[in-house]
C-alpha cells in the first residue's frame, strides 16, 4: 500500500482509507475481520461521522477494534460533525458536544482529524475557530478539515482559524467527475465546462489540502454503482479490458483511476466485505498509463475537445 503525506507530512496515511458508514448493523466479529483485513493490507486511516447510524457505526468500530490488539497509535481516526436531523450546525456548542460524543463512542482519548461535514449556511466562523482552539489545546483533536466545501467557504473559515484545514472530502468517481471535467473543457460551451465547485480541485492543490474521494463507485448522487451496470456498457467493457490485462478486479481499476491523478487524492472505500476489500487494495499497485486513464474517461461518456 502506498502512502500519502497529509498536513505537510505530519500524517503518513494510506492512499486508500476505509469508510465506516455501513458497519453499524454488522456483528462485531465481522467488523473486526474487516478492520484486520484493512490493516493487514496497509490501511491505517479510518473514516467516520457522528451521523452514521446515529453514532452506532463509531460504537461498533470501537468494540471490534478493541478485540484486535492493534495499538491506537498505529492508526488514524477521522470523524465528521455538523449534520443534525433536518439542518446543519457549526455552532461552537454543537461542535464541542459532537466531538465529546464521538470520543466516547470511539473509546479513544483523541481524534486525529475532525471534518466539518456539509456547509452550514448559518456558519459563524468565529465560533468554529473558538471550538477548534478548545479541541486542539485540550488534545481532543489534532487536525481539522472539511467535507463538501468550495474554495470560498474554505477561505471564509480560514480567515478566522488558527489551524490549517488539511482535508476536503468530496464526491469523486469515474462517473462523477465534475471537478475534473470543468478543467478539461475550459473555454467550451459543453455541459462539462460548467464550474459547479469553484475550481475546487486546483484550489486544493494550490493550498496543499488533501482531497478525499468518497463514493468512488457511485454515479450521480447515490443513484447506484456504475460497475457491472447495464446502463454503462462501454465503460464497463473498457474497465474490464484493462482489469484483465493487469490481473485485478474492476473495482481496483475504478480506484486506480482516481489514484492516478497527480493531486494525490486519498480514496475512501466503504465496502463491508473483506474479500472485496482485498481486491480493492490491489489498486495501490496498479499503474494506469496516461492513455489508459483517458480511455476510461472517454468510455464514461466524456468528450475530449
Amino acid at each position: 500500500m502506498k502512502n500519502i503525506k497529509i498536513a505537510n507530512g505530519e500524517i503518513n496515511a494510506s492512499e486508500i482509507a476505509l469508510g465506516c458508514m455501513r458497519i453499524a448493523d454488522l456483528p462485531v466479529k465481522d467488523v473486526a475481520n474487516l478492520i484486520s483485513t484493512a490493516f493487514d493490507g496497509g490501511i491505517n486511516f479510518f473514516d467516520h461521522a457522528d451521523i452514521y447510524s446515529n453514532g452506532r457505526a463509531e460504537e461498533v468500530f470501537a468494540k471490534a477494534f478493541d478485540t484486535l490488539g492493534i495499538s491506537r497509535e498505529k492508526i488514524y481516526l477521522q470523524t465528521k460533525c455538523g449534520i443534525r436531523k433536518g439542518y446543519y450546525d457549526f455552532s461552537k456548542e454543537h461542535i464541542l458536544e459532537a466531538v465529546d460524543g464521538s470520543l466516547k463512542r470511539l473509546n479513544t482519548d483523541y481524534i486525529d482529524v475532525l471534518l466539518l461535514h456539509r456547509p452550514d449556511a448559518l456558519v459563524e466562523p468565529e465560533e468554529v475557530a473558538e471550538a477548534f482552539a478548545i479541541l486542539h489545546s485540550s488534545g481532543k483533536v489534532r487536525y481539522f478539515g472539511v467535507s463538501n466545501h468550495n474554495p470560498m467557504q474554505i477561505e471564509l473559515l480560514s480567515k478566522y482559524l488558527n489551524h490549517k484545514l488539511i482535508i476536503n472530502q468530496l464526491q469523486l468517481s469515474i462517473k462523477h467527475s465534475g471537478m475534473i471535467d470543468q478543467g478539461i473543457h475550459v473555454n467550451t460551451k459543453v455541459d462539462g465546462s460548467t464550474d459547479r465547485d469553484g475550481s475546487i480541485l486546483d484550489y486544493c492543490r494550490l493550498k496543499n489540502i488533501t482531497i478525499q474521494a468518497w463514493s468512488p463507485f457511485q454515479y450521480g448522487f447515490f443513484d447506484g454503482v456504475f460497475l457491472n451496470n447495464d446502463k454503462f456498457p462501454e465503460l464497463n467493457k473498457k474497465i474490464d479490458e484493462i482489469a484483465a490485462a493487469k490481473g485485478v478486479s474492476n473495482s481496483a481499476i475504478a480506484v486506480a483511476w482516481i489514484l492516478r491523478h497527480p493531486a494525490k487524492i486519498q480514496v475512501i472505500v466503504g465496502t463491508t466485505k473483506s474479500d472485496r476489500l482485498k481486491d480493492i487494495l490491489k489498486a495501490s499497485d496498479v499503474e494506469l498509463t496516461r492513455q489508459e486513464w483517458y480511455e476510461i474517461y472517454k468510455a464514461a461518456g466524456n468528450m475530449i475537445p
